[in-house]
C-alpha cells in the first residue's frame, strides 16, 4: 500500500521536525524498551544474580529493532494481545542467552512507563534550545525597533502610543514563563525505576530474598543507568498521570501564547504595518492574485489552540484512573503525549521562521499615527496654552468644537484627520502655534518604552540572564525552514 493511501498525521507529514518524529516513532519506542532490559539485566547481574556475560551481550547487539523483529512482535502481540510481552518475545528470538532473564521482576510499565519518562525528558531538551532561540530573535528585533514609535491599542482601539520594539517584549516576557514553566515540568520528571506490579517492589523483594537493601540499590543503579538523578519513592503500577497533567498544563500554556503572538501579528499585517515573511513565488490565494495572507501565523494560531487544549486529555486521564492503575489510560496518551510535543515543536519551527523575517513598514505606521496623534497630542496643546497664561476651561472647550469637526471629516467625509490645521488657524491658539511640531512630535509619546526595552533585553536584563544556560545553541541559531 502506497503511503499515500493511508491517513498521515499533519504533525508529521507537514509540521513537525524529524529529530521529534523520531523521538516518538516505533523503532525508538521499542529500542527504548529493549535498552531498559538491558539495564536491568545489567544491575541485576551486578547485584549477584546469575545472568550470564553472554546474555548481556547478545541483549547489546540487538538493541535496535530489524523490520523482521516488528514483524516478529506483531505476529506475537495479535496473538496474545499484549505489547510488551510481544517484543519480549522478539527480543528473546534474537537473544537467546537472554530469553528467560528479559523482564525479570519487571511489569509492562516498567517498561513503558520509564520510557514515556526518557521521551517527556529528552523532548523538553530538544524543545528548550528552540525556545531560546526564538526569545533571542524576538529579542534582536525589539531592540532594533525599540525607539520606532507604534499606535497602542486599548479594546481595539486607538491608545497612547508604544513603539515596535516594546510590543514585541511583550511576546517575549510571555514566552519567558513559558520556558520557566517547562524548565520547571522538565526538573520536576523523575525515573519510575523498578517498583513491580503495584509499586510496592514485592516481586523483586522476593527475587533478591528478602534484601531490602539490595532492592533499593537495584532501583538506584538502573536509575543511573538511565540518566536520571532520581526516582519516584512512591508509584503505583504506573508514574502517576499527574506527571502528565503538570507537562501537559505547560504546553497547554505554551499553546496560548503561540495564539497570542499570531494574532497579533495577523492584525498588524490586517494595518499592513508588519508582515511576516512572504516568499517570491508564494501564492497567498488561488483566486485573488495580490493577496499577501499571513498563512504562518494563522498557522500558528491553529496549533496553537490545537495545544492549549491537550492538557485536557491528560487531566481526564489522571483523573479517571483507578486504585493502583486501569488501563484507559493507555490509548489515549500514545495519542496526547506525541501530539503535545510534536505540536509544540511545530509552534517553535513556525515562529522561528517568523521571527527571523519580519518586515516592519515604517512610513505606513506613521501614517497611522497621523491619524490619531492630533487627538491624542489635545491634552498637551490645553497644558501647553494654559502655561502661556490661556484659559484650561475656554482651552478644552475650542478643542471640544474643533476634535468633533476634524472627527466628522474622517468619519463622514472619508478625508485626512485636519485638527491640527484647524488649529493652527484659530487664532485662540496663536500663542502656542510655533510650538505645535514639538507637540506632536511622536517619540515624547512613548513615555520609557525604549528604556524599557534596553533594560529587559540589555546586558544583565531578564532576557540575557534567562538564555544564559542556551548560549551554545544561540551559537548556532539559524532560520527553520517550512516542509510546506
Amino acid at each position: 500500500m502506497s503511503s499515500y493511501d493511508k491517513y498521515q498525521s499533519p504533525l508529521s507529514g507537514r509540521y513537525a521536525s524529524k529529530e521529534m518524529l523520531y523521538l516518538f516513532s516505533p523503532a525508538k519506542r521499542s529500542s527504548t524498551w529493549r535498552q531498559l532490559w538491558i539495564w536491568l539485566a545489567e544491575a541485576e547481574k551486578e547485584l549477584g544474580l546469575d545472568i550470564t556475560d553472554e546474555a548481556i551481550s547478545q541483549m547489546k547487539a540487538h538493541v535496535k529493532l530489524t523490520e523482521e523483529d516488528f514483524e516478529t512482535a506483531a505476529t506475537e502481540e495479535k496473538r496474545r494481545r499484549h505489547d510488551v510481552m510481544a517484543h519480549v518475545h522478539a527480543f528473546g528470538e534474537v537473544a537467546p542467552a537472554a530469553a528467560g532473564i528479559i523482564h525479570w521482576g519487571a511489569t509492562s510499565c516498567y517498561c513503558t512507563d520509564n520510557a514515556d519518562l526518557i521521551f517527556l525528558r529528552d523532548g523538553l531538551n530538544m524543545m528548550l534550545p528552540k525556545l531560546a532561540t526564538v526569545i533571542h530573535k524576538l529579542s534582536n528585533f525589539a531592540r532594533k525597533y525599540k525607539d520606532l514609535a507604534c499606535l497602542g491599542y486599548t479594546h481595539g482601539q486607538p491608545a497612547q502610543l508604544t513603539t515596535v520594539g516594546k510590543r514585541a517584549c511583550l511576546w517575549i516576557q510571555d514566552l519567558l514563563m513559558d520556558m520557566r514553566n517547562l524548565e520547571r515540568a522538565r526538573s520536576d520528571i523523575r525515573f519510575r525505576g523498578v517498583k513491580g506490579t503495584t509499586g510496592t517492589q514485592a516481586s523483586f523483594l522476593a527475587i533478591f530474598n528478602g534484601d531490602h537493601s539490595k532492592v533499593e540499590e537495584l532501583d538506584r543503579l538502573v536509575t543511573e543507568k538511565a540518566g536520571f538523578k532520581s526516582a519516584y519513592v512512591i508509584s503505583s503500577q504506573t508514574y502517576s498521570r499527574k506527571i502528565d497533567v503538570d507537562t501537559a498544563n505547560a504546553f497547554s500554556s505554551l499553546g496560548t501564547t503561540f495564539e497570542r503572538i499570531g494574532l497579533d501579528i495577523r492584525h498588524l499585517a490586517t494595518f499592513k504595518e508588519i508582515e511576516e515573511p512572504f516568499e517570491k513565488d508564494q501564492i497567498g490565494s488561488s483566486a485573488m492574485a495580490y493577496k499577501r495572507n499571513p498563512m504562518r501565523s494563522e498557522r500558528m494560531c491553529s496549533l496553537g489552540r490545537k495545544l492549549a487544549n491537550l492538557n485536557k486529555d491528560a487531566a481526564d486521564t489522571y483523573a479517571a484512573q483507578w486504585f493502583e492503575r486501569s488501563l484507559d489510560d493507555s490509548a489515549i496518551r500514545r495519542i496526547t503525549l506525541p501530539e503535545m510535543y510534536l505540536c509544540a515543536d511545530a509552534l517553535l519551527i513556525l515562529l522561528n521562521n517568523i521571527s527571523s523575517g519580519l518586515v516592519v513598514y515604517p512610513a505606513v505606521i506613521q501614517r497611522r499615527i497621523d491619524l490619531e496623534l492630533p487627538f491624542m497630542a489635545t491634552e498637551n496643546i490645553i497644558m501647553r496654552l494654559v502655561a502661556r497664561g490661556g484659559s484650561r476651561q475656554d482651552a478644552h472647550e475650542h478643542i471640544r468644537v474643533l476634535s468633533h469637526e476634524a472627527s466628522d471629516v474622517v468619519k463622514k467625509e472619508g478625508k485626512d484627520n485636519d485638527l491640527i490645521e484647524r488649529i493652527r488657524r484659530d487664532e485662540f491658539f496663536k500663542p502656542i502655534v510655533g510650538e505645535l511640531d514639538e507637540l506632536l512630535d511622536a517619540s515624547t509619546f512613548v513615555g520609557r518604552a525604549p528604556q524599557q526595552v534596553e533594560k529587559f533585553t540589555g546586558p544583565g536584563g531578564e532576557v540575557q540572564t534567562a538564555l544564559k544556560p542556551y548560549a551554545e545553541a544561540l551559537a548556532a541559531e539559524e532560520t527553520a525552514e517550512l516542509n510546506v
